[in-house]
């Protein structure tokens, strides 16, 4: 998400660092190179101008003439006014009550039956089953049948009725939550492929019979300049919250994030970045706002390797480089299906300062060749993953065959491979294996300890 505007930004800002003198000229010009990187993104007109002025005026006073590095000074401003307009403070989900009510509002289409699931796994990771699931969408066709699934495969607890009306259906889940003790409730509503009148007034009775502790606004970051207006309908309509952002890992511009919180005063409070039912994030405005100008999220990075990392499969290869054993295709493999649980190499890559957009991508490496590597490994024996040194060519054209690519593919992990075999041997040497752990446990909060 945001790959254009954060290219954009980040050059447009690049060309200023380091400058000792910035000029009026010079802040005319790279404003309206901001401006027309915002309009392209699609974010709301109205919110754009007033950015602009905001950063302009600031731009030309004394904080940027009394500065000693003029050109940083001018990129923290505009790092500033993002933070800004994307709400400035981490807006968290709150639980007042027990059960605390979550109430999932929006369009058709903009993953409201999946953000439920994610949910699960976000507020109750280790006791799934103290969520109570319930769908009022009487209307698509197998909307509850969906979030019963998701409930089984989640391991927490779906509210099964025969009553037709969602009211009604609200009504007894909040009251078969309470007999439950459970501790979150999260109800899933209907949607339109447009807003209208019944499902305004709908939600708004499923609203005033179950008085929600939260009610969030589940926004499709693909839809552009539409965002805005449907989160102002719906905000006229409830007393919104906050707001989910779907789909950030597509090729949306994503003015939405940026025209959402300006324009409504709702925060943004988690965002959706994959498909997989652990790819929900909370929203960061400080780090969200670093990123869209190439400084990368280092924290946010850490975070997720802390949260999705096997800790035990990475001591396990550390041993065994420890001992000078060499790695071997199952080594590999754990490897790769490591990058894939923390959504792929572009999904790092894009929080590490400095680097663009894309860029893994650019270097030839994306989900589609981690999955034909990993095929690749599939299509092995069991005796040529222990021992990748008797690889030869007839055994080539047979595990090439059996996943259904070419030799040169197989030739091309084997090199990996090796590479991946030599750099882990000099880190062993330098312990570098050892730091690499104990920063793989360590993080803001301190130690990682064992439960």
């Amino acid at each position: 998400m945001l790959t254009t505007l954060t290219t954009r930004l980040s050059d447009t800002v690049r060309k200023l660092t380091g400058r000792g003198r910035i000029s009026e000229e010079n802040v005319r010009d790279t404003v309206r190179e901001i401006r027309m990187a915002l309009l392209e993104a699609d974010v709301a007109l109205p919110v754009a101008k007033a950015f602009i002025e905001r950063v302009r005026e600031r731009a030309v006073g004394d904080e940027v003439a009394r500065s000693l590095n003029p050109g940083q000074a001018f990129v923290k401003i505009v790092h500033d006014e993002l933070v800004r307009v994307l709400g400035g403070q981490k807006s968290a989900i709150e639980a007042k009550g027990r059960p605390a009510v979550v109430l999932l509002v929006g369009l058709q289409g903009a993953g409201k039956t999946t953000t439920a699931g994610k949910l699960v796994r976000h507020l109750a990771p280790q006791a799934p089953g103290d969520v109570l699931l319930a769908s009022t969408d009487v209307y698509r066709p197998a909307a509850r049948e969906q979030l019963a699934r998701l409930a089984v495969d989640l391991g927490a607890r779906y509210f099964e009725t025969a009553a037709p009306e969602p009211v009604e259906i609200a009504v007894q889940a909040l009251a078969e939550a309470k007999r439950r003790g459970c501790r979150w409730l999260l109800v899933d509503t209907a949607g339109r492929l447009h807003v209208d009148d019944a499902m305004m007034t709908e939600v708004r009775a499923i609203h005033a019979a179950i008085t929600p502790d939260e009610t969030l606004f589940v926004l499709d970051s693909m839809i552009g300049q539409d965002a805005v207006n449907s989160a102002r309908t719906f905000g006229g309509a409830l007393k919104l919250t906050g707001v989910i952002l779907t789909k950030t890992d597509g090729d949306a511009r994503g003015g939405a994030a940026l025209s959402v919180r300006e324009t409504t005063g709702v925060p943004i409070k988690l965002v959706g970045t994959g498909e997989k039912l652990d790819a929900l994030e909370p929203f960061v405005p400080t780090r969200f706002a670093s990123r869209i100008l190439g400084m990368g999220d280092v924290v946010g990075f850490v975070e997720q390797v802390q949260a999705q990392v096997d800790r035990d499969a990475m001591e396990r290869v550390a041993a065994k480089v420890k001992r000078g054993r060499d790695l071997n295709f199952n080594d590999f493999k754990e490897q790769l299906e490591q990058i894939t649980k923390l959504g792929g190499l572009e999904s790092l890559l894009e929080k590490m300062p400095g680097v663009k957009p894309g860029a893994a991508a650019q270097a030839g490496f994306d989900a589609r060749v981690i999955r034909r590597q990993i095929a690749l490994i599939d299509s092995m024996t069991r005796r040529e993953r222990v021992n990748p040194g008797i690889i030869d060519g007839s055994r080539k054209r047979r595990i090439s065959a059996g996943a259904g690519l070419s030799v040169q593919d197989i030739n091309r992990l084997l090199k990996q491979h090796k590479q991946l075999a030599k750099t882990m041997k000099r880190l062993a040497k330098g312990g570098g294996v050892s730091r690499m752990l104990a920063a793989a446990g360590r993080g803001p909060a301190g130690p990682m300890r064992r439960r």
